[in-house]
């Protein structure tokens, strides 16, 4: 562990969680995929740990240019590849385990020209892969009722259809095209943050990067996918950072498990199958009280692992682990 510490890249974007993640997969072998990238803190930790080797990957081209300075130092033990969630079994099979850290990384949040924090003025961008539609096109494109649609679904945002009008009526002036821009046009529609809450813009900025991204749909797919990709004995371990996310690994991990129920009466009937996983803990895993004083960003992350049986990899219907659904465009 203190290997594992003194190792990691000289960034102040350490991972969250990452002492009980490391604690809770002892003993590290074998081959290892870290689906999140990032800075590289996962993987370096896996590394030092013990894995023989970790298949790394992330859809950011950023992450990989930010690894070069150190990462030969590992030799072919560490393999980068650029890539998303859905396709994980296609980078790696048979794994002894798989590390996912969800939502947008800290190297992202920090750069205003990608366009994804409320605090800095930036082109509206948001994509993780730097390529398709940004989060201006949506913004500017889609109908006001699909905005609402996904203000409410993906970010879970109250003042949904509130937003949407407002940004219908902004945009029809001049399009929108910076951060700061759609930040203010958002609190110019909620109260006044009290000290201690959350910035107005926070679920509505969410919402917008999770829909440019695809990211429930990926995080549904990854799951599958790793599934698919992990041995008998192989573990997932999947940090959380908000409710959503966390209710479809919880969900999902449940039913695989062979231990939910429905997850609502839009669900279909599940037939009784032989588990695909067991749970290592009944509850998520939290930060300690060492970690939120030194990282508060951590107070809302969640950590479950679940290890892969010997049952063959199955399907399961994303509404029985509560994905949200969004509407599409002129239904």
């Amino acid at each position: 562990m203190a290997a594992a510490a003194r190792n990691l890249p000289p960034d102040p974007h350490t991972p969250v969680l990452l002492r009980p993640l490391l604690a809770a997969l002892a003993p590290i072998s074998g081959t290892w995929l870290d689906g999140t990238f990032g800075a590289g803190g996962y993987a370096r930790a896996l590394l030092d740990a013990g894995a023989a080797r970790v298949i790394a990957v992330d859809r950011d081209p950023l992450a990989f240019e930010m690894a070069r300075p150190w990462a030969a130092e590992y030799g072919d033990r560490l393999e980068l590849r650029e890539g998303v969630f859905s396709r994980l079994d296609a980078y790696g099979t048979d794994l002894d385990g798989v590390v996912l850290d969800l939502g947008v990384s800290s190297m992202q949040l920090d750069r205003p020209e990608r366009g994804f924090s409320f605090l800095r003025d930036g082109p509206l961008d948001m994509r993780m892969s730097q390529e398709g539609p940004s989060a201006a096109d949506l913004v500017n494109t889609a109908s006001e009722a699909e905005l609402a649609d996904i203000l409410f679904h993906f970010g879970e945002e109250r003042a949904s259809r509130r937003i949407a009008r407002r940004i219908a009526q902004a945009r029809a002036e001049a399009p929108i095209a910076t951060t700061l821009q759609l930040a203010a046009i958002v609190e110019s529609c909620l109260p006044r943050a009290k000290p201690g809450q959350s910035h107005p813009a926070t679920r509505s900025f969410q919402a917008l990067r999770i829909a440019v991204n695809a990211e429930y749909d990926e995080l549904f797919e990854g799951l599958m996918a790793a599934e698919r990709a992990l041995r008998p004995g192989g573990r997932l371990a999947v940090v959380t950072f908000h409710s959503i996310e966390d209710r479809m690994v919880k969900r999902f991990l449940a039913a695989r498990a062979g231990q939910a129920g429905r997850a609502s009466r839009h669900a279909p009937d599940a037939a009784e199958q032989a588990p695909r996983f067991t749970l290592a803990t009944r509850k998520p895993i939290g930060p300690d009280a060492a970690e939120l004083a030194q990282n508060p960003r951590s107070r809302s992350a969640r950590l479950r692992i679940g290890i892969r049986t010997e049952a063959p990899a199955g399907r399961i219907d994303p509404r029985a682990i509560g994905m949200p659904q969004r509407k599409e465009s002129g239904r």
